[in-house]
């Protein structure tokens, strides 16, 4: 083809026949063809390019080609390397249509230079937008297969003809115990295999290896496989040859039924006498006349009866003669097939003492299905009735708490409704202060409410605010009881927050530093607590009447027996509390 640019083409008339075929063959040929300036403006194209993207000339021919491209940077590397001289071949691209519709297509390109400078570039688009449809639909059944198989339970996995794998689920790696590699690996999915009589088994002559030479089933050949951490499994491998539509092979798949349940099970019944004979719970069994028949060591020591002073024996005599008439209605309810639900009883031991048990009674049959005895597992509860009652006390302790924590939150209503001008500026103060609430509470749970550290307390409640970590704590190591935890959480909340809209926490300057001290012996021990801040802007509130005022001056300081005192300074707020050791940890009462 001339490398003759359309731009340079003489009119119809005045060329020779060899331009006007060439003229003709880029008007009406059936390639998209069009011409772009050196500087990327759409020079020309023929009536191919705009059946395709559906344009006129005048909304096509002078334009930029970028505005075409909804992937900028496919069409800037394109012009990039057209202007090094390179030809592009069968790109793909994307191109908006006048509908908004997009086109996939296929690009085919070079430049014509003169003098070493690109003069414009001509370029053939294919549409594959029908190929790149089917190849979605064919990624997507794909990926749909994938699916499937990813999702089931059981090991799967693929090869080439070659045995090469192309392809395994989740199940495959996690019994295999290692991740195969796709592309590398051959044959097995398995680290090493050994046929059932130990002998290790080359994997170019496993099941799959053999479906894969003679392009045939292989079935009923059970193998054990050894995983990378040593540990080794039995199963049985279904390969089968995979065949394209004229029939020759072109892989296989291949399906690991793991046999360790199956093997497991039957370990288990060889050991489930051992099973029996260990466990602490009594294992008993007896026929139909109430006779025992097998009694284990947890019966021995729940009952205190050796196994040959039992068997042989009548079960009743571990049945108090207020109880005697649960075996007769127990043994006629065996008798009828019906089902007889664990409960709860009382037998005695050997040397006459009674003992509170939880009773599991299970049918046992013969060959045929026919009952001809029971087995009961009798398990000594005494400690669960214990841990009830404890449970009992401790839901009261719950209860009060509770309780204590219901005032706490109600006077905490109580007074923030009387302060508040918006029911928004009341939900908010309840939520914040709850939350502060919850903090302490939160700290409480994890010692068992046993108490807190000021420390941690003081952290707890800082958290949340904007530079609090800044706080300088100092102090004797001392563990605030739960109901000082509660009321000196709620009085370092407040603080906090009056120091964030006013205070230190305010801004980058200032510093806040809570000490505390404990002075005196014996009952009359004093413990001293200073919240101070320093060179911090001055601060006018918190208000006489505010909640936080009340809560600094007169809540928490009663709720521990002592006193507050808040004062406002030039450079920041001080808050002191004094009160009875005894009322910030009761348990230090009358200790010295």
């Amino acid at each position: 083809m001339s490398e003759l640019p359309l731009t340079e083409l003489p009119q119809a008339g005045t060329v020779p026949d060899s331009n006007l075929d060439y003229q003709d063959f880029f008007e009406n040929g059936a390639i998209a063809l069009h011409l772009v300036s050196a500087d990327g403006l759409i020079l020309h194209a023929n009536k191919a390019e705009f059946d395709l993207l559906g344009y006129r000339p005048e909304d096509y021919i002078g334009h930029d080609i970028t505005e075409f491209y909804p992937d900028r940077d496919v069409i800037v590397d394109i012009l990039s390397r057209l202007s090094r001289g390179e030809k592009i071949a069968r790109y793909p691209a994307r191109l908006r249509a006048s509908d908004g519709s997009i086109k996939h297509v296929e690009l085919t390109s070079s430049g014509h230079f003169r003098d070493g400078k690109l003069v414009n570039t001509r370029c053939f688009t294919v549409d594959v937008t029908d190929l790149e449809r089917t190849r979605k639909e064919l990624r997507r059944q794909d990926n749909t297969y994938h699916q499937i198989l990813d999702g089931l339970p059981v090991a799967i996995y693929t090869t080439d003809q070659n045995g090469i794998i192309t392809y395994y689920n989740r199940a495959a790696a996690d019994l295999a115990g290692r991740e195969p590699q796709v592309g590398k690996d051959k044959w097995c999915v398995t680290f090493k295999l050994f046929t059932t009589h130990g002998k290790e088994l080359p994997h170019d002559e496993c099941p799959m290896a053999i479906t894969l030479k003679e392009n045939r089933p292989v079935r009923n050949q059970q193998a054990v496989a050894q995983r990378p951490d040593g540990s080794f499994f039995p199963f049985m491998p279904y390969p089968t040859p995979l065949r394209d539509e004229q029939g020759r092979l072109v892989g296989a798949v291949n399906m690991l039924l793991d046999l360790t349940d199956r093997q497991r099970a039957e370990e288990t019944r060889q050991h489930l006498s051992a099973i029996v004979e260990s466990s602490f719970d009594a294992i008993i069994s007896k026929d139909l006349n109430a006779v025992i028949k097998s009694w284990n060591r947890g019966a021995e020591k729940l009952f205190g009866y050796s196994a040959s002073e039992a068997i042989g024996k009548s079960v009743t005599m571990l049945i108090p003669d207020d109880h005697l008439d649960e075996e007769p209605r127990i043994l006629e309810r065996l008798r009828r097939g019906e089902r007889v639900d664990t409960y709860e009883t009382i037998r005695r031991r050997k040397d006459g003492s009674l003992v509170p048990v939880s009773l599991t009674i299970s049918p046992v049959r013969n060959a045929t299905g026919q009952i001809v005895g029971a087995s009961k597992i009798a398990r000594d509860i005494t400690s669960a009735r214990e841990n009830e009652q404890r449970i009992r006390t401790l839901m009261r302790e719950v209860n009060h708490r509770v309780k204590n924590q219901y005032s706490v939150i109600l006077s905490m209503i109580r007074e923030t409704n009387k302060r508040s001008e918006t029911a928004r500026q009341f939900e908010s103060q309840v939520r914040e202060r709850i939350m502060a609430l919850s903090r302490s509470h939160d700290l409480l749970v994890s010692a068992d409410w046993k108490g807190a550290a000021i420390s941690e307390l003081l952290a707890a409640q800082a958290q949340p605010f904007p530079r609090g970590e800044i706080i300088n704590m100092s102090g004797p190591s001392f563990v605030l009881g739960p109901n000082a935890v509660q009321y000196l959480g709620i009085a370092f909340h407040e603080l906090a927050t009056n120091s964030a809209k006013y205070g230190v926490l305010s801004g980058d300057d200032g510093q806040i530093s809570v000490t505390w001290s404990i002075t005196g012996s014996g009952a009359k021990r004093l413990f001293h607590l200073t919240w101070a801040e320093t060179d911090g802007p001055r601060v006018g509130t918190i208000a006489q009447d505010g909640f936080g005022s009340v809560v600094l001056k007169r809540v928490a300081p009663e709720a521990v027996g002592g006193q507050g005192n808040l004062e406002y300074g030039p450079q920041g707020i001080t808050w002191n509390l004094e009160a009875p050791l005894a009322g910030m940890d009761p348990s230090v009462a009358n200790q010295d």
